[in-house]
């Protein structure tokens, strides 16, 4: 429980004049619908949390933006006005620009990869300055699966994203990709997107194959371009007030088992990756599986703006060559 011991020093630290008191009733907040498996890991923690707890904690949990987008909801945990959320690291690398080094294109070379890069003893180090730097505790990382792109026309090569209005989720380092492609990178949030792609508000969008399958993003879309370019880690996280009001005995507890249900959400994406890509392949729609080499130079001219704004991209990428 090391990394847990360091940011409960951490946390502690941050809350010497806090009036944070102990919840027995916590509320857990998320982006995601109710089906998604990040949704149901949540409630899978909150279940466990409540046996293992002998009925004395309770977590309800808030899908779909019930509490305010992500932006809203880590201000909420701030503040101790929402006790938990499981949350992308893209939203908290908003406030904590280390993590944008997770975004880094081709860091993985697949889903399994990702996933031992987000287990490592590397990213487990980057949670560890949240609590003073956001005012927020890091208990492990889950994620979705690797980035793909939805097109309404006809992509054969990068060039044809060239000025596309191309949704994505709102937060620097995927926009400093889609800027470096030449698209025209458009935040929207996640609720927005069938529509806006049905009535060409959007031309494209960045997005998972989950939910390009079970959301039927592809009923709108010309091409699929499998590109897999980009991991998109989730973090189980808790108010830094809310923690540093917590006996030690349940700092442990909702540390353990907050680490394993987001852990959870890795296997789920290992085990189903393949399955919904292939069924999105057998929708009919055109379906391009693309490496590196389609972006061109875009991807060295991210890796030149980020290798300046994190220091944690070279330790990454060492970690990734160790767990390929």
């Amino acid at each position: 429980m090391k990394h847990f011991a360091k940011i409960a020093a951490s946390a502690a630290a941050l809350a010497v004049t806090s009036l944070a008191a102990h919840a027995d009733e916590f509320r857990l907040g998320l982006i995601t619908p109710p089906p998604h498996i990040w949704t149901k890991a949540a409630e899978s923690f909150g279940a466990e949390l409540n046996e293992a707890s002998g009925g004395a904690h309770t977590v309800s949990v808030f899908p779909a933006r019930q509490l305010g987008n992500e932006a809203e909801m880590l201000q909420q945990l701030q503040t101790g006005a929402l006790d938990m959320a499981f949350m992308t690291v893209a939203e908290v690398s908003n406030r904590a620009p280390e993590l944008g080094a997770f975004y880094a294109p081709y860091l993985a070379d697949d889903i399994g990869h990702a996933g031992r890069i987000l287990r490592s003893d590397t990213a487990k180090s980057m949670l560890e300055p949240l609590p003073g730097q956001v005012g927020v505790v890091g208990l492990g990382y889950g994620m979705a699966g690797l980035r793909q792109i939805v097109s309404r026309g006809d992509v054969s090569s990068a060039e044809d994203l060239s000025g596309l209005k191309l949704r994505i989720t709102p937060f620097t380092p995927i926009l400093d990709f889609y800027n470096a492609v030449g698209a025209a990178p458009t935040p929207m949030p996640l609720p927005a997107v069938y529509d806006a792609l049905a009535n060409g508000q959007v031309d494209a969008i960045d997005m998972d194959a989950e939910l390009i399958w079970v959301l039927k993003y592809y009923d709108h879309a010309d091409t699929i371009v499998q590109s897999d370019h980009m991991m998109f880690p989730m973090v189980g996280l808790v108010s830094a007030k809310v923690w540093a009001g917590l006996s030690e005995e349940d700092r442990a507890m909702i540390g353990e088992l907050m680490a394993k249900h987001v852990d959870s959400t890795i296997d789920a994406y290992v085990a189903n990756e393949a399955k919904w890509l292939e069924q999105i392949e057998g929708t009919g729609k055109a379906y391009k599986k693309v490496d590196a080499s389609f972006f061109g130079d875009a991807i060295e001219e991210w890796n030149g703006i980020w290798s300046e704004k994190t220091s944690s991209l070279d330790a990454l990428r060492e970690t990734a060559a160790e767990t390929k």
